[in-house]
């Protein structure tokens, strides 16, 4: 299993995902703005990887604070500083903002002359336990998803990338398919390339030849035709945002296979944690959706793919309407229509 963040007191590395597979270069971040940028640049991508990124960024402006402040009622104005930058960084993943509020929230616990030192004691200690916490959560999602296949072999598609690289490690949708091959029941993985960043042929396709896994790289156009042959079983996929109502955003493409699926009786499963949940909002409606460089279509590597300038609508995500969801994956189970009810019971449990 891949591992795409490493953390050591003072310093986040990150592997360049934007350079993969054909180099493997890592970059150290020992600021507050470095991690930022990775974050905002896609040097580091997938709403799980964004938030523990995010946090551990967060240990990391705590430490270097304790050359410049004494004790928390000094630094405080500085580290709500840094949660607004961050919060700045990707507008639509939710996981960003489920590990701000934690960290907000352990801040007001904290007394105004307690030392610094305790300050980044506490704050690192958070950060690796939200990071602990999602690889713990995502083998909990490919268990509970692997389950649902009942013995059978399955041929799987899947889109973007929600693996190791995207996560604290195993992976949210391809922690399921991960799941499934363990139990020799992957038959092939169909994975999008996942135009325009290609996270599908570059990331997904790195991680499942890594590990062995039986696979076929496709163009995201070509998904619909081979359920028309019936050559996929199941799409799974993963989630940035899960409204109360069950609609949920993830990477631009995925309602399209929805629709497909929806069409050709093809079962489409979310996978995520719980804290890709916002509990705050109703409906898809209310999600905001990321609109990113036009360069990103502009251009693929250092290839000019259209004429120079040409005008360019780059939505990052797109939302899938719940009633097109035949399940929602999560730690603590699968998740079925109506999610409303689902989800708020499940909220009640925990």
């Amino acid at each position: 299993m891949f591992s795409a963040m490493k953390y050591e007191r003072g310093c986040l590395s990150l592997i360049d995902q934007r350079l993969l597979p054909q180099e493997e270069i890592w970059i150290d971040c020992r600021d507050i703005e470095t991690v930022a940028k990775c974050i905002e640049d896609m040097v580091t991508r997938g709403a799980p990887a964004i938030g523990c990124s995010a946090a551990f960024g967060l240990a990391i402006d705590a430490l270097t604070a304790e050359k410049k402040f004494k004790t928390w009622s000094e630094y405080k104005k500085a580290f709500h500083l840094s949660v607004e930058r961050l919060c700045r960084t990707r507008p639509t993943a939710v996981n960003l903002f489920y590990a701000l509020d934690k960290m907000t929230a352990l801040a007001e616990t904290f007394k105004p002359e307690l030392a610094m030192s305790d300050v980044a004691k506490d704050v690192s200690k958070l950060a690796q336990h939200l990071f602990d916490d999602d690889l713990a959560t995502c083998k909990a999602i490919g268990e509970n998803g692997a389950r649902l296949a009942e013995g059978k072999r399955l041929r799987v598609l899947t889109h973007c990338n929600t693996g190791s690289l995207a996560t604290a490690g195993y992976g949210t949708a391809l922690g399921v398919i991960r799941s499934l091959a363990q139990r020799g029941q992957i038959e092939i993985v169909y994975a999008d390339e996942t135009r325009p960043y290609l996270q599908g042929s570059r990331l997904t396709a790195f991680e499942l030849k890594s590990e062995g896994i039986e696979h076929k790289v496709i163009a995201d156009s070509a998904a619909a035709y081979l359920m028309q042959q019936g050559k996929v079983d199941w799409v799974v996929v993963g989630a940035d945002r899960i409204a109360l109502n069950g609609d949920t955003a993830n990477k631009i493409g995925t309602y399209s296979l929805a629709v497909n699926c929806n069409h050709h009786k093809v079962e489409f499963y979310i996978a995520a944690p719980l804290s890709t949940i916002d509990f705050a909002i109703e409906t898809g409606a209310q999600i905001p959706v990321e609109e990113r460089s036009p360069e990103e279509i502009r251009v693929t590597g250092s290839r000019q793919m259209t004429p120079v300038g040409a005008p360019v609508y780059n939505p990052s995500f797109d939302v899938t309407p719940s009633h097109l969801i035949t399940g929602i994956i999560t730690e603590r189970g699968v998740l079925r229509p109506p999610y409303r009810e689902s989800i708020m019971a499940l909220k009640k449990s925990l």
